[in-house]
């Protein structure tokens, strides 16, 4: 039985827009990527219900019936236009990012306009899409200094494909970093990185923290494998621990993106020590492409 392609054959980049502070850095990231790749770009923006709505509470006992009906027929048209407004707001929020990648980019983007929770949305398009570009935190979320969106990780962890987090406004790449402890996943990292037209050409590190001889014979293929696809990457060992390491090498260097793999752990495992992959959304300030 022959194994699946490290690269989905076919598949856009789709970009999931909301009114958050990121919303235009995941664009302008999103139509980068898409012109690297050579694929569509499709604009998502997702109307969830609102979570802050309650159900009408049971009066039964004290409302007449004529009063109930009232009650419900309110709670009903209230409901409604509250539905066609974040409607006629998705629709008008995907009509300005559409213009602006046009004007920026040159791309015409596809809009897509869903309802219900965004995680359900983006597993529904998979099959359809080569990479997510999601924003660290969403429209509803606190905008305190790290706090991560309260979809982001459910997200990344429902999904196979790759996600691109946005941090800030970018509109481009010129140098990354791959984050490297010679794990299978570390591995397929590199093979991902090597097979993909996103990041060819541009200055590559590969960054391991810590020395470890066990080791020694991934990392030397890792190595291989990035100067067979033209990298020549630069090799860099850090000491210290892992997710603040890497932030303050990627921040010294002024690299553009940090790659590593996605949630590594079990989420048992993960209340217990904490995520690498965590601690570094919550304070890099550049984008990180989290692959499987």
């Amino acid at each position: 039985m022959t194994s699946p392609p490290l690269i989905p054959a076919g598949g856009r980049v789709l970009a999931a827009i909301d009114g958050s502070a990121h919303a235009r850095g995941v664009a302008d990231l999103a139509a980068w990527a898409a012109q690297r790749l050579g694929v569509g770009l499709d604009v998502m923006h997702t109307i969830e219900r609102d979570a802050t709505v309650a159900p009408p509470a049971d009066f039964s006992g004290s409302l007449s019936l004529g009063s109930q009906e009232t009650l419900l027929a309110e709670l009903a048209a209230h409901d409604a236009q509250h539905g066609q407004l974040a409607q006629r707001h998705g629709r008008a929020l995907l009509d300005q990012v559409r213009a602006h990648l046009r004007e920026t980019a040159g791309i015409e983007a596809e809009a897509r306009l869903r309802h219900g929770a965004l995680v359900d949305a983006l597993t529904d398009v998979e099959p359809d899409v080569r990479l997510f570009v999601l924003g660290r935190r969403g429209a509803d979320d606190d905008g305190a200094p790290g706090h991560l969106g309260r979809n982001l990780e459910r997200a990344i962890r429902a999904v196979r494909r790759p996600v691109l987090v946005v941090t800030r406004p970018q509109t481009t790449v010129a140098a990354f970093a791959v984050a490297f402890d010679g794990s299978a996943t570390a591995q397929r990292c590199v093979d991902l990185v090597a097979a993909s037209p996103l990041l060819r050409g541009l200055r590559c590190h590969l960054v391991t923290v810590g020395h470890d001889d066990r080791h020694a014979a991934a990392h030397a293929a890792a190595m291989a494998t990035l100067d067979a696809a033209g990298f020549a990457p630069r090799v860099i060992t850090l000491a210290g621990a892992a997710d603040a390491a890497l932030v303050t090498h990627v921040a010294a260097e002024h690299l553009d993106l940090l790659v590593m793999g996605a949630y590594g752990h079990s989420r048992i495992r993960r209340l217990i020590v904490g995520s690498t992959t965590t601690r570094v959304l919550q304070t890099t300030r550049v984008p990180v492409l989290l692959l499987r």
